[in-house]
């Protein structure tokens, strides 16, 4: 009872980590118009705050996750959430762009190491046939990050200055990274095949990855533009877009709480299902983004399936892993990084050239060929494989589900 006790609120610390990590990585967004001006510099170079964050994200996470794969656990995380707060100190006291810039960097450095950690060690404290419902809690800090964390950074910066903000953020880090230390087991670091995904599938894993790419793409692309589609399309006043974000925020932390429930049993039939829904939400709004009365739930159902989906993929990934789950979350946080780079870039380029209504028609039409590139995968091989079953979810007991024939429970060596 004692370590399940342990385990239960050293996942709890986690998930206000994965919170401080999504918060802080965009929390120049809302602060810009107070940064800028502040440092002397233009808006879109306050921008570059967040662009090169994402961009040290992708280039330096899967070597960093190569050479601190020895390392204990916990320490690592410990360390990585340390290095983040005094980063962000440093962000909060920054005398210079430059030396703000600096500091997001070095932050940056901590994060893939951080996503390529935090799911598997997670995972590792808990029975294997609750995975998929960890994964979800996990994510509960992902979800919470744009529904409260950036709003609540940009109004504190609003009423004592952008510093304040990161003071903030810095401080609770540093809680984090203390309780992380406390709270989490010993976690010996990967070392056999015990920690590769049950069932690993190179094809798979990187047909997954593709979609991921895709599908992110597609939905960054809608939702960094999605105020000034409400705005132009919708015909919102101004003023009511705070509580439309809410609305489409707080259904996601609601979407990532209950597909917990149903993760482990249809590990594969919820990444499509998701895919389909926010598809359709993104298609819904092109088509009828005009009302405002079809616009409010389509809205809600952009922002349950996608804040959803990332748990259900991150999942998934950790199953089909071809190597150690570690590498693979790498692989996963840089193709997500990826494709928010890229529809952000794209969206911009459609609202220039093709007007913003465009943008979540693009969105949908992309997430439809993620859908199809996973379902034909997934079809061609049960087809070549004669039908027979596909044992792609946790090892736990001998039972059928739509997804995967599970095989006989085995532990997770950690």
């Amino acid at each position: 009872m004692a370590h399940q006790r342990r385990a239960a609120y050293a996942l709890a610390a986690l998930s206000a980590a994965t919170f401080c990590y999504v918060t802080t990585e965009v929390l120049p967004i809302g602060l810009l118009t107070l940064i800028a001006p502040d440092l002397g510099r233009s808006r879109s170079e306050a921008g570059l705050l967040v662009t090169g964050y994402a961009a040290v994200v992708m280039v330096v996470a899967l070597p960093l996750t190569r050479v601190t794969r020895r390392v204990p656990r916990r320490p690592l995380l410990a360390g990585a959430l340390g290095v983040f707060a005094a980063a962000t100190t440093v962000s909060a006291f920054a005398t210079s762009y430059e030396v703000l810039l600096a500091a997001r960097l070095v932050s940056a450095t901590t994060n893939g190491v951080f996503w390529a950690v935090v799911f598997p060690v997670a995972i590792s404290m808990f029975p294997a046939n609750i995975r998929g419902r960890i994964v979800a809690r996990l994510s509960i800090g992902n979800a919470l990050g744009p529904v409260l964390g950036v709003p609540l950074s940009t109004w504190l910066g609003g009423q004592a200055g952008w510093r304040a903000a990161f003071v903030a953020m810095a401080i609770f880090g540093f809680v984090t990274c203390i309780a992380v230390a406390l709270l989490l087991p010993s976690v010996a670091p990967q070392q056999d095949a015990g920690d590769t995904g049950p069932m690993p599938d190179r094809r798979r894993f990187v047909v997954l990855l593709v979609a991921t790419i895709l599908a992110v793409t597609g939905a960054m692309g809608a939702f960094t533009y999605m105020t000034v589609f409400l705005l132009d399309v919708s015909g919102f006043a101004a003023a009511s877009l705070g509580l439309l974000l809410f609305v489409q925020g707080s259904f996601g932390v609601a979407g990532t709480w209950a597909v917990g429930r149903v993760l482990d049993r249809f590990p594969l039939g919820v990444v499509l299902v998701l895919l389909g829904l926010l598809s359709a939400a993104m298609l819904g709004l092109s088509g009828v983004g005009t009302s405002k009365v079809l616009t409010i739930p389509l809205l809600a159902v952009a922002g349950m399936s996608f804040s959803s989906l990332i748990a259900g993929i991150q999942h998934r990934v950790m199953q089909v892993a071809p190597s150690t789950t570690d590498m693979a979350s790498a692989s996963l946080s840089v193709a997500f990084n990826f494709g928010l780079a890229a529809g952000s870039l794209i969206g911009a380029g459609l609202l220039a050239t093709a007007g913003v209504r465009v943008i979540p028609l693009f969105g949908g039409l992309l997430t439809a060929v993620a859908i199809a590139l996973l379902a034909g995968h997934e079809m061609s091989r049960r087809r070549g494989r004669n039908h027979r079953p596909d044992q792609s979810s946790w090892p736990v007991r001998q039972t059928r589900s739509h997804d995967a024939e599970k095989p006989q429970a085995a532990s997770v060596p950690t």
